[in-house]
């Protein structure tokens, strides 16, 4: 499926990126992808930019949070936001007939919110609420302690959650101070997927971005972190121990990102026929989820490998994984074993992309960090070139013995 010749593009004057995808369903996204994470805040801003996320939606200078939050809802559709370590999202889905009222709302939230302290104080009880929830979960935990230990002493290792105490500290003026500082022009993206023509979806973007001032970024916090592997020991009251195995990767820049998500994919990727899904749970059934991540950012990556076993099977589970990781270091993959892996990972990526919501992400991400869209047809040539010699080469540049780091969380024997 060619996406490229739906896909339409502008630069506003004031820096603003449009990017439109037609698409022939009743249903639409529109949104704004803004280059802006954890890893933007100051030393004393720790959870800013996911508390800025929470909070765009509590008040603008013509809207009270209860207008927001019943604007789309009332007539079925959804407003949504997330925040990464580089990125925070803001958008919505809805019927085509209420495009104009998503993109009034979307952007109204994004650059006229008021940041009323009554509303925050009530939306750092709920954020607090959210961090108690993700402590009780250590399979989830264990990823941001392991990252926060890889990049020590770098904004990209701080938690984006926060910590409670700070978040009770944050006033008006703060929020303010942050979006200020940090929503530069040049890093946003409004996106839009749906059955609405492009003519419209400018006229739109004129009549509700054209009055946000032009403001250029400087690039900051680049990371500088001197890498040095490690083993850690974390004694947890859970009923299993939770293991991550892992270092840093590429970046998204590098021409080894494709090949790098490819090995991803074989080593522990979400099918059932992963090297070490098949290894822990098939053929010695000692471990439920077994998985493995690689996240790429603007300046770095981390491939990391996650398992939850019984305490008594975690030495002989690790003893395995690491086994594994020597095996594929050694054991290059015949082409024919190469094609199978690629269908795979093509199939799933096919797949994903039907999910309009996943591919309008995707797009915007795609648009903010390269100003392109790399279609299906594009990554399917790309991985087209990577041979059983290329993978051999990144398995054994990023996963090599001496590079790895692990972090264990003890489980109750």
């Amino acid at each position: 499926m060619d996406l490229s010749k739906d896909l339409s593009f502008w630069e506003m004057p004031n820096g603003i990126r449009v990017v439109h995808l037609y698409d022939d369903s009743p249903v639409a996204y529109c949104g704004f992808a803004i280059n802006v994470g954890t890893r933007d805040e100051l030393p004393e801003e720790s959870g800013m930019a996911h508390f800025i996320e929470h909070t765009l939606f509590k008040g603008t200078q013509k809207r009270k949070s209860w207008h927001i939050v019943n604007s789309l809802e009332s007539v079925g559709g959804e407003l949504n936001a997330y925040t990464t370590k580089e990125e925070t999202f803001v958008y919505a889905n809805f019927l085509c007939e209420d495009y104009e009222k998503a993109v009034d709302i979307c952007s109204d939230i994004v650059f006229h919110a008021t940041f009323p302290q009554k509303e925050l104080d009530k939306e750092v009880d709920v954020i607090i609420d959210e961090i108690q929830s993700y402590k009780d979960t250590p399979s989830e935990q264990i990823y941001d302690d392991f990252e926060e230990l890889v990049f020590a002493n770098t904004p990209l290792g701080r938690n984006i959650l926060g910590d409670a105490k700070r978040l009770k500290k944050y006033t008006t003026q703060d929020a303010i101070n942050f979006v200020r500082r940090t929503y530069c022009t040049d890093k946003i993206v409004f996106f839009s997927l749906g059955k609405i023509p492009f003519s419209r979806v400018k006229r739109l973007a004129e009549k509700y971005l054209t009055d946000v001032q032009e403001k250029r970024s400087v690039i900051t916090n680049v990371v500088r972190s001197s890498y040095e592997p490690f083993e850690k020991m974390v004694r947890k009251h859970t009923s299993q121990a939770h293991v991550m195995v892992g270092c840093p990767s590429y970046d998204l820049s590098d021409d080894r990102r494709l090949p790098m998500s490819l090995l991803n994919n074989i080593i522990g990727g979400p099918s059932l026929n992963s090297r070490l899904n098949l290894l822990l749970r098939e053929k010695n059934g000692m471990a439920y989820n077994i998985e493995s991540t690689y996240t790429s950012y603007s300046d770095s990556g981390l491939l990391s490998i996650y398992f939850g076993t019984e305490e008594r099977n975690r030495e002989k589970c690790t003893d395995l994984v690491y086994a594994e990781l020597k095996r594929l270091r050694e054991v290059p993959f015949t082409k024919i074993q190469l094609e199978k892996y690629k269908k795979q990972l093509i199939g799933q990526m096919t797949i994903m992309q039907e999910n309009r919501e996943n591919l309008v992400l995707s797009m915007a991400k795609s648009i903010l960090y390269f100003n392109k869209f790399e279609t299906l047809e594009y990554v399917y040539n790309q991985l087209g070139e990577v041979t059983p010699a290329v993978i051999s080469e990144v398995m054994n540049d990023v996963l090599c013995a001496d590079r790895l780091s692990m972090l264990v969380y003890q489980g109750k024997l």
